[in-house]
Order: structure tokens, then C-alpha cells, then sequence
């Protein structure tokens, strides 16, 4: 790391003889490594190595950001004068400015993490072998036509973020992952699921051939799928997609909206948003997770805490821009990039398990809808109303009585979320830990 630590200061000298008050730097370094194959041979292969350069300067309440992915030292001088003179230019902002040095982080542990995986990264011909195993077991499966597509990568990122004030931190973190994409039937009937998994430490992966084989199970499950009836309905969300629901409720807290005041959460502060008992934890220090990190993108350290706690929100997420709009504190979730200002980012959640496995929520559920798969997305972020369209699996007196598509699912996200039913079948490996939601009284259109 200690290029990019030599790169991040070289960028602060440079805006501070540009004439910049304060500045951040920001370098982010990835190679990767991907490989595709189809009928049991390569298709595709791609390698990409590169550094990227952000820089934020600020000139008293104004500021502007610059990127660039090449790091030669006039480049580097040219990036810092144009930053500054865009800067110069920009409307006041007096929310803006670096932390203060105390808010910065000291003393954190990111061997910790294991943010990397220590063992060496795969070659091309090791990850051809991980697809092409994917494909093989998925192909295995009786009822799929073909495999759409059949892959695995390997990716290793490395970032250090410096301020003008002090800070100067870094990590990296490493990712190992392999998908497969099958098909069963022909023209109109046609239907593809698929199946993918990654982890930082290759070692803790699945084997090729069980993501291939799930693949093409969940793909021939798929097989003469009809539009579901229409009315209100319970409908479970899949494990596989229930985060994104989640996710609703988790962008209407970031600071950004509430700021705005164009959140359906606006005024839910110390209020019941989640049925009680159910909580919803940050912690970026999770082992082995890819959404953990030492410290935030303005140099703040991270830590535990709780969005929603026994049904009730208890805060909303911020960086400090947005903390300064609204009178509050960080809470150290400022995000990212080279060529933007940071903002309000949460990573690692955990939402509460239930004490019901999927297939109970599934018999208990009557009548109704299995969501595996959502297209399209109609959103009112100042209401909560909610559209989308789906396919999953219809369900009868308790029991899965085939594969259903070209649905549309509707409801506020306020009722929606307050009377959720979680299962216990959250995976603990993920960023977003949520397992099979069950909502009530959903309106389905279908047939």
C-alpha cells in the first residue's frame, strides 16, 4: 500500500501549490481477471489492471472534484490546478468540509477482516476449469436446453484515502466468484434462472458443480410458467431477493433523502417502521464480508450500531454533509468514488431472523405468491408506493403448485414493512444478511 499512501500525499501537495484550503485524495487500484465459456470452451476472457485518482479541494465553502486514472506527476499537478479552478467557480456550500481531527479514525485493525484472501489468486486456466465445471453440472440437469452463459473471476481492489488534516488509511479486499445461467424450453415457453456465488477467501466457496447444478434445478423449475390470478394475495419474497426489499427501506433513512425531505421516512424517526422484535444492524466489522471496512470514506472509523431496533428506526445514515444539514452527527457511512463528493452509504445489514424455516412461512402462507425474480421498478420515494413486476411460484393450501411469470406485485412499503414475517434462512456470508420475507395482503396482478 505504500504506493498509493506516496500517490494520495503527492495529490495533497499538489491542490495545496494550487491554492486549494483543504483537500482529499483518494486512489483506488483493481486488477481483475474474468473467463467466460460456452459448449465446453472458452468464449471469452478479459484481464484489466488500473489506477484511479480522485481529488476533492476545497476553497473556503466551495469545492469540485477531479479524476483521473493516470498517475504521473503532471497529470497529477494539471488534475489539482483544474480542480481548484473549477472550485473557485462552484456555489457555496456551508455544509461541506473535511472532518474534524478528532472524528478521525486511529488505531484500527484491518488484518482483522481478512479482507484478502491470502492464498494466490487463481490462473486463467484454473478459473476456466471452475466454469466450465459450473456448466458441465448445470447441462447435467434433465430438462435444460443450454447453458446462456457459464463464468468465474477473480478480483483484487486496493484503496487509500488521505486528507489535508492528517488522515492517511488504507485496505484492500479481494473477491473469488462463479455463475451460471441456464435455459429450459424453446421460443414463447423459454425460461432461465441461474445460480452465482462469491466470497473473499476462494477456499470458503461452493464447489463448480453444486452452483452449476442449482442453477439448472432452479432453471427446470421454471418450466411452463403461467400468469398467477389476480387479487390480494400473501406473498413471500426468496431469500434471493428479499434484501431488495430491505433496500427500500434503507435508502428512504439515507441522510441524502431526509435532507431533501423526499422520503416516505421523513417524519419516522422514533417510530415503529418494522414489526416489534425485529432489528436491523450495521457492522462493518464483520470477518470475511465484503461490505466491511476499517473506516469511512471521509476517514471516520466504523462500528456497529442499530438502523432499527426492536421495529423502531433509531437514526438515519449520514455522512458529514449531510449530518451538518440536519443538525447531527456521521455516522461514519460516508461513501466513495474518485470523481464525486462523499455520500451517505450503508453497507453490512443484518436484519432479525425469524423462528420459522422458508417452507413453514410456505404452508402457512395458504394462497399466494413465491417471489424468486423481480423486473422493472415503480417507486414513490415520497409515498412508498410500490410496483414491480415478478415471477416465482404459486402456492395453494400451503403446497407449490407450479412456476408463475409476467406478474406485477403492488402496496405501500410502510404496510408492506410493518407486517413482515422473516425466516430464518438469511446467509451469513453476505454483505446484506435477510432472509424469506412473507408480506400480507399484497395486490397481484396476473391473469
Amino acid at each position: 500500500m505504500a504506493d498509493l499512501e506516496t500517490l494520495s500525499q503527492a495529490i495533497l501537495d499538489a491542490a495545496k501549490k494550487a491554492g486549494a484550503d483543504a483537500a482529499d485524495a483518494i486512489v483506488i487500484r483493481g486488477d481483475s481477471l474474468s473467463i467466460e465459456v460456452a459448449n465446453g470452451a472458452l468464449e471469452h476472457a478479459e484481464s484489466a489492471e488500473g489506477i484511479d485518482l480522485g481529488l476533492r479541494v476545497m476553497i473556503g465553502q466551495r469545492q469540485a472534484c477531479v479524476s483521473v486514472s493516470d498517475s504521473r506527476s503532471d497529470t497529477i499537478q494539471t488534475m489539482a490546478e483544474r480542480a481548484v479552478a473549477m472550485a473557485r467557480e462552484a456555489p457555496k456550500d456551508p455544509h461541506i468540509g473535511l472532518a474534524d481531527p478528532d472524528q478521525l479514525a486511529q488505531g484500527w485493525d484491518v488484518a482483522r477482516l481478512e479482507l484478502v484472501d491470502p492464498a494466490a489468486a487463481p490462473n486463467p486456466e484454473q478459473l476456466k476449469q471452475m466454469a466450465l465445471e459450473s456448466e458441465a453440472a448445470a447441462l447435467a440437469v434433465s430438462g435444460v436446453n443450454k447453458v446462456d452463459s457459464a463464468g468465474a473471476g477473480y478480483s483484487k481492489t486496493s484503496i487509500h484515502l488521505a486528507t489535508s488534516n492528517g488522515f492517511s488509511g488504507g485496505y484492500s479486499r479481494s473477491s473469488t466468484s462463479i455463475s451460471a445461467v441456464a435455459i429450459t424450453g424453446t421460443g414463447l415457453e423459454m425460461e432461465r434462472d441461474y445460480n452465482g456465488e462469491g466470497r473473499i477467501f476462494a477456499a470458503d466457496m461452493p464447489s463448480p458443480a453444486e452452483i452449476g447444478r442449482i442453477a439448472g434445478e432452479r432453471t427446470v423449475a421454471r418450466k411452463n410458467s403461467k400468469k398467477p390470478p389476480t387479487g390480494a394475495f400473501p406473498v413471500l419474497y426468496d431469500e434471493r431477493i428479499s434484501s431488495g426489499l430491505i433496500g427500500h427501506l434503507v435508502a428512504a433513512i439515507n441522510g441524502s433523502m431526509i435532507a431533501r425531505g423526499s422520503s416516505w421516512l421523513k417524519d419516522a424517526l422514533g417510530e415503529m417502521v418494522l414489526p416489534e422484535g425485529m432489528d436491523l444492524i450495521e457492522d462493518p466489522s464483520r470477518v470475511r464480508v465484503s461490505g466491511s471496512k476499517p473506516f469511512d470514506g471521509e476517514g471516520l472509523l466504523t462500528k456497529p450500531r442499530a438502523l432499527i431496533e426492536n421495529g423502531v428506526l433509531q437514526g438515519w445514515t449520514l455522512d458529514l454533509a449531510t449530518a451538518r444539514k440536519l443538525n447531527m452527527q456521521s455516522t461514519a457511512n460516508a461513501g466513495r468514488g474518485t470523481s464525486a463528493p462523499p455520500s451517505p452509504s450503508a453497507g453490512n445489514l443484518t436484519l432479525t431472523s425469524g423462528d420459522k424455516t422458508r417452507a413453514d412461512l410456505i404452508a402457512d402462507m395458504g394462497t399466494g405468491l413465491i417471489i424468486t425474480s423481480l423486473i422493472g421498478s415503480s417507486i414513490n420515494g415520497n409515498t412508498g408506493d410500490y410496483s414491480r413486476g415478478a415471477s416465482g411460484f404459486w402456492v395453494e393450501n400451503g403446497e407449490i403448485t407450479g412456476p408463475v411469470n409476467e406478474c406485477t406485485v403492488a402496496g405501500n412499503l410502510r404496510d408492506m414493512l410493518g407486517s413482515i414475517i422473516a425466516a430464518n434462512d438469511g446467509r451469513s456470508h453476505l454483505s446484506r444478511v435477510v432472509p424469506s420475507l412473507l408480506v400480507e395482503g399484497m395486490t397481484i396482478a396476473g391473469a
